[in-house]
C-alpha cells in the first residue's frame, strides 16, 4: 500500500493519542502494525478479523483528512423508536411479569 509509505509511524502513534473508541485504536494500532512489516493476514489474525477487513482499514488512511477523523466513523442516527416512551415501560414491566399473572398459562 503506498499512500503508508507517506504516513510515519509517529503520526499514527500521534493519532492514537487523540481518538476515542475501540474501533478507531484498532485501525490505528493495525496501520502501525503494517507499517513494522507485519502482513494483513498477520494483523488479521492479531485483531480476529478477516484479511479484507484490514485492507479496509488500512485504505481508510488514503484520504487527504486528518487520521483521526480517517479512523473514526460517520455517526449514524439508526431507526426511530416505533414505540413511545411508556410504551416500552409497558414492554419491558410485562415481559418481566411471570407467564401466569399475564394469563398466558391460563385454563382455556
Amino acid at each position: 500500500m503506498d499512500h503508508l509509505d507517506e504516513i510515519s509511524v509517529e503520526e499514527l502513534q500521534d493519532a492514537l493519542d487523540n481518538v476515542d473508541g475501540n474501533k478507531p485504536m484498532q485501525r490505528l494500532l493495525a496501520a502501525i502494525a503494517y507499517k513494522n512489516d507485519l502482513t494483513q493476514t498477520e494483523i488479521a489474525e492479531w485483531h480476529d478479523t478477516g484479511r479484507r477487513t484490514i485492507y479496509s482499514w488500512l485504505n481508510r488512511l488514503d484520504t487527504d483528512e486528518p487520521l483521526e477523523q480517517a479512523v473514526t466513523d460517520a455517526h449514524r442516527s439508526g431507526r426511530k423508536r416505533k414505540l413511545s416512551e411508556k410504551q416500552q415501560q409497558e414492554f419491558e414491566h410485562t415481559v418481566h411479569e411471570s407467564s401466569k399473572e399475564i394469563g398466558f398459562d391460563a385454563p382455556a
